[in-house]
């Protein structure tokens, strides 16, 4: 079957313990589903910048996607991505972005909470936000804790 046409699982990815336990997740259901996989992650320009262009010393894009490939390598260290696992970093508001990418998928897995939660929350805001408004099954995955 070619690439592009198999059915694939999205994967939220920030960075977070919760997201690297969503994207280990992914690709256990994926195996079994028979379907690639699309890692995103979603950047935005700092709102201290007065107008929103990189300069030499700093690449808001280049520093998420060297984050998102550092994520994927602490996913599966030792064992090696998936072949068929592809990498996105896109600029936006992250639950938009997730909802956009969710259209045509099998389904969009992301941790329970990111980088921008509180400690004590189940639930992160853009976790709440996908599972509500994205366009395929949403699993929010959770790591294992003791």
């Amino acid at each position: 079957m070619a690439e592009a046409h198999r059915k694939r699982i999205v994967v939220g990815m920030d960075g977070s313990e919760e997201s690297i336990a969503a994207l280990r997740m992914a690709a256990r259901l994926a195996e079994l589903l028979g379907c690639r996989i699309q890692a995103v992650t979603v950047w935005e320009y700092p709102a201290m910048l007065a107008m929103p262009f990189p300069t030499s010393e700093f690449s808001p894009r280049v520093e998420a996607e060297r984050a998102l490939s550092e994520a994927v390598d602490a996913a599966f260290e030792g064992s090696g991505a998936p072949e068929d696992l592809t990498q996105e970093a896109v600029a936006g508001q992250p639950a938009r972005v997730l909802m956009e990418a969710s259209r045509g998928a099998e389904m969009l897995v992301v941790g329970n909470r990111g980088r921008g939660g509180f400690a004590g929350l189940l639930l992160g805001s853009v976790s709440a936000a996908v599972a509500s408004h994205a366009y395929c099954p949403v699993l929010i995955a959770r790591p294992h804790r003791d």
